[in-house]
């Protein structure tokens, strides 16, 4: 069906409060009584009169060993009215680090509190719109952040316990206090319990976190550029990602007081992390991927194809292992970096958000189960939808590199490939400069390429290529990246913006108080013209080639064989374009590089790649029949380098 869009221009504050409160009189009695008829909820109740109030939720965990149970800040702010009249609502949730110390969307909102503190400006939109309908909103402050108790532990048991702990407490399983360190219990008498939890990147990835804890009461999530498993994120089968470890990322949102007591905590955290890149029990206390089956919440996930902070992999590996457990899925996927799709689709996404909770929280039957799985941005601002993704009929495709009439510029396509192909490690480069250069031979890479498509070719899910590789040094590490070579207009993903500029104007989505704006300084597109698309990507050290787990000195001279994952995507690489593959060493920004600059020789008779394409080895072969035409040996261009270097998830 259409969406519906929500767009209201800008107005005076006092003018969207007066409309709010005009709205809050015409209170039907059917407002919230949720029938198989009932279809959306509806802006009756008054943003302005809307009850703010702060709680202290007792995690039952002391991470600061301070002798007492750690209590972490929750603000709310719930409809009045409901409550007058003896009705409950659920629940609206975003946890989160960054209420005090970063900010949060676009505009970079931090939690703003009256004198008796209760809190004024609760960040993004969700409490301005999602209120007048209903909702009660819940900004939760992770232990060690803001005004919590406890300490960071970046995905660990506390971080996890922060917000579950809270979903329990509306469920009436856990204890909750009127201030800090007092005795005044707070009961949720307001709530039925029924808990969606949304937020970006880290909010995101503790909604993953606590779904996979299997808590009652928690209904949907909707994690937006979210991380699965915590190892992912900063390494990639062995190789480091960022020069950084999660003790840089504690110690930059934990609160003054928490920094004062948490030294502990960070000692446990730089121990449990080397920068070895090896799999520590750290990390499987940080991987939500194995817990599953645990889930019970449905699960309304988007992140941009681009996000080179928060990978693809991990909306990959999250998927289908829900898809594995039956889990109620949906997904959106961007042309994006790292970005809201509050900040891409604005009017789209209000709509389908708000449809997504009125039918997980209020029990709507307004259809949003029966529509496609999949909206998917071909693209920019052109988007297309899939009735399950990935499509029916996607299919493992085996692709095999051969060598060509010039070294490092060779053939893909089914046939075994023979002989060998060296490149060198040259930490200066980049997947554009491979990608650049992908028709000419240089030292840096190994390219192989189809001919011009004569039909579409469509990649979706997660690809892995296998290679056999003889290094002349003790370390080495690898990427291989799928590259789509023609021309095409598309997000700027490598810009400042990841793929959209903002403007000065603004539009509003709900109501506002002189506290809250509801309106929100438009984007749009920041577009550029390229003459290739690096459209998926993988990494790893050599050294982790027998374990994910461990990784040893490598012998030179022998040869190793590993699989690299790379990252999920949905791309169509048109007719008149070229499936390419680089096998190349360090991605300059996206992995650190080892300690050696290894030569490597790749085997191509046991080097392949397992391409997800839409119709399979069919596809493919329909796709590349008479197509020799050898590529013309000029520079492309693609978008310039990203710099990657103390990336944190966060988005601001």
């Amino acid at each position: 069906m259409p969406i519906r869009m929500r767009f209201t221009t800008w107005r005076p504050l006092a003018t969207a409060a007066v409309a709010a409160l005009m709205a809050a009189l015409l209170t039907p009695a059917t407002a919230h009584a949720a029938t198989s008829s009932q279809r959306e909820s509806r802006p009756v109740y008054s943003y302005a009169n809307a009850i703010r109030e702060a709680v202290w939720v007792d995690t039952g965990l002391d991470g600061d060993r301070d002798g007492r149970h750690d209590r972490v800040a929750v603000d709310i702010v719930r409809p009045r009215e409901p409550a007058q009249q003896g009705r409950k609502v659920p629940v609206i949730m975003d946890a989160s680090p960054y209420y005090s110390c970063c900010g949060r969307g676009n505009e970079s909102q931090l939690k703003t509190y009256d004198a008796q503190g209760n809190v004024v400006q609760m960040p993004l939109f969700y409490d301005n719109y999602f209120v007048p309908r209903g909702y009660a909103v819940v900004g939760v402050d992770l232990a060690g952040t803001n005004r919590s108790d406890g300490c960071v532990d970046v995905g660990g048991r506390s971080d996890i316990q922060s917000a579950k702990a809270v979903v329990d407490w509306l469920n009436g399983r856990a204890k909750a206090y009127t201030t800090r360190t007092g005795a005044t219990t707070a009961k949720a008498s307001w709530t039925n319990g029924r808990t969606g939890m949304i937020g970006k990147s880290w909010d995101g990835t503790i909604a993953n976190g606590v779904a996979a804890t299997g808590v009652r009461g928690l209904k949907t999530v909707v994690p937006i550029s979210a991380i699965s498993s915590w190892y992912d994120y900063y390494f990639a089968q062995g190789a480091p990602l960022y020069d950084s470890g999660p003790d840089w990322l504690s110690d930059y949102v934990d609160s003054p007081d928490a920094q004062a007591r948490c030294a502990a905590v960070q000692q446990r955290i730089v121990d449990g992390a080397p920068r070895t890149g090896d799999w520590t029990p750290f990390w499987t206390e940080r991987d939500y991927v194995k817990d599953a089956s645990k889930v019970r919440a449905s699960v309304f996930l988007t992140h941009g194809m681009q996000d080179l902070n928060v990978r693809t992999k991990h909306f990959g590996q999250w998927w289908d292992a829900l898809a594995k457990n039956g889990v109620e899925r949906k997904i959106w996927l961007s042309q994006t970096g790292h970005v809201d799709p509050f900040d891409f689709r604005r009017g789209a996404w209000v709509d389908t958000l708000h449809r997504w909770f009125d039918h997980e929280l209020l029990g709507y039957d307004n259809g949003i189960d029966r529509e496609p799985m999949a909206d998917i941005e071909r693209h920019p601002d052109q988007w297309v939808t899939a009735t399950v993704w990935p499509p029916r009929g996607t299919a493992a495709t085996t692709l095999r590199p051969d060598r060509g009439t010039q070294a490092g510029v060779g053939t893909l396509g089914l046939t075994k490939g023979h002989g060998s192909e060296t490149f060198t490690d040259n930490p200066q480069l980049s997947e554009t400069d491979w990608a650049a250069k992908i028709a000419t031979s240089t030292p840096e890479k190994a390219g192989f390429l189809t001919g011009p498509l004569t039909h579409d070719l469509r990649v979706s899910g997660s690809s892995e290529v296998t290679v056999t590789a003889t290094p002349t040094t003790r370390t080495a590490h690898l990427s291989a990246v799928l590259v789509d070579l023609g021309p095409d207009t598309i997000r700027d993903y490598a810009d400042a913006g990841e793929g959209i500029t903002t403007g000065t104007d603004r539009s509003c989505y709900g109501a506002s108080t002189a506290g809250d704006s509801a309106c929100f300084r438009n984007t749009a597109a920041k577009k550029t013209t390229v003459d290739y698309t690096v459209f998926s990507r993988g990494w790893a050290d050599l050294g982790n080639y027998a374990s994910l787990h461990k990784g040893v000195p490598l012998t030179p001279g022998k040869a190793y064989t590993i699989t690299l994952n790379l990252a999920a995507t949905d791309h169509i690489v048109p007719a008149g374009h070229r499936l390419a593959l680089i096998v190349a060493g360090t991605d300059k920004d996206l992995i650190d590089p080892p300690a050696d600059k290894p030569t490597l020789t790749l085997n191509l008779s046991h080097t392949q790649a397992q391409v997800p394409i839409v119709g399979g080895t069919k596809a493919f072969t329909r796709a590349t029949s008479h197509t020799t035409t050898a590529p013309k040996a000029v520079p492309l261009k693609g978008v310039h380098d990203t710099n990657t270097a103390h990336r944190i998830p966060a988005g601001f």
